[in-house]
């Protein structure tokens, strides 16, 4: 582990991909220098902000501020906060309004704001006037970490989670950490469950930094800082091996296949949150690994004690408002992105840091672990 960042030193990550390649500046106050870094990146461009209605009220007038100063006009799109936003209405909204903005080809789109806004206004720059660039300025530590990074982009279906979508790499990522001060400690929380994903995945050594430092992470500060740039590592080091998701990056939808079901069972509401499905879906990754012989029960307990913890759902009946039969959630699964000539793909783990992708995993056995799952063994 790399020693933690000094409170107020801004770091930065670069994403390799050759000519597409991007930095993610990770730092307090970072909003200010947006428009000196997209004047930089974007020469006479204006910029059309999308984010939504609670965001706008944050952080809309620093943004507007910030590229003001630099030179960059701006306009700006509002949406409705929350996963509903993120359809086909809500894409076609954002379309509309970016063509009456009269946004062109050398023009920036600037997503500010959590995940749902980075999706929607990433995938409507990949779609108006057939691609523009834009920069990610995530406010949520979920958004930080994790959606705004690697260029996927997307809507959901009423089928299920992100099934729309397109790889479209933003130009600049400027991750602002002082915007997390306003974060609701709920989706805080929904956040951190990203973070400990990937310790899970492939490094046992921060999932141990983070069961010691959890605390200090949560309450800001150099150790809230370390968490994300280590991530946003992590992200990147994976991003550039597999950008479209043919082999290693998979492994970033550790607990998502598990979770992505449930959201759509709680029909994408404030029920239960992304990061929370991703957290209950990582627990049951965990335990359905122990359940296939490939991972110590001990370990499992390990990682739902930690999200446990933190405050995050590792049980079924932590859903409010329960959540359907065995049959409906296998259903669900089977509209999951890695499903391969309809076979399951599953991330599993066989220790801490150190998870694996199953890309056939027999329904009888999954199909048997959920109905255990659901009656509370």
């Amino acid at each position: 582990m790399t020693a933690a960042l000094r409170p107020g030193d801004p770091t930065t990550v670069n994403v390799p991909l050759s000519e597409r390649s991007y930095d993610i500046v990770i730092g307090r106050n970072q909003i200010a220098t947006l428009g000196s870094r997209a004047a930089a990146l974007k020469p006479g461009a204006k910029a059309a902000i999308v984010t939504d209605n609670t965001v706008a009220g944050l952080h809309l007038e620093a943004a507007e501020a910030a590229l003001a100063a630099g030179g960059v006009p701006t306009s700006r799109v509002i949406v409705e906060p929350g996963e509903a936003t993120k359809s086909f209405a809500g894409f076609e909204c954002v379309c509309e309004a970016l063509i009456a903005a009269r946004v062109e080809r050398g023009d920036l789109v600037v997503a500010l704001g959590g995940g749902v806004v980075g999706d929607l206004a990433g995938f409507a720059a990949a779609t108006v006037r057939r691609g523009l660039d834009y920069i990610q300025a995530p406010t949520t530590l979920l958004a930080q970490v994790d959606s705004s990074v690697g260029g996927k982009t997307g809507i959901n279906s009423r089928q299920g989670k992100n099934l729309i979508g397109a790889f479209h790499q933003p130009i600049l990522v400027v991750a602002d950490t002082s915007a997390l001060d306003t974060l609701p400690p709920r989706q805080f929380r929904a956040g951190y469950a990203e973070v400990v994903k990937y310790a899970l995945l492939g490094d046992a050594a921060f999932f141990a930094w983070l069961e010691a430092n959890a605390r200090e992470v949560f309450a800001g500060g150099a150790a809230r800082e370390h968490a994300i740039a280590t991530s946003c590592r992590m992200k990147a080091a994976i991003v550039a091996r597999d950008e479209r998701e043919a082999g290693d990056r998979a492994l970033l939808n550790l607990g998502h296949t598990f979770g992505h079901a449930l959201e759509a069972a709680a029909g994408f509401s404030d029920r239960l949150l992304h990061g929370e499905a991703v957290a209950l879906g990582m627990a049951l990754a965990a335990e359905f690994s122990v359940h296939l012989g490939v991972l110590a029960p001990e370990h499992a307990a390990r990682a739902a004690r930690h999200l446990a913890d933190a405050g995050l759902p590792v049980r079924l009946t932590d859903v409010a408002g329960g959540v359907p039969d065995a049959d409906r959630l296998m259903e669900l699964m089977s509209q999951d992105k890695k499903v391969r000539r309809g076979k399951l793909t599953f991330v599993l783990l066989r220790d801490i840091g150190a998870a694996y992708i199953s890309y056939d995993v027999d329904p009888a056995l999954l199909r048997a672990f959920l109905v255990a799952k659901l009656n509370g063994q």
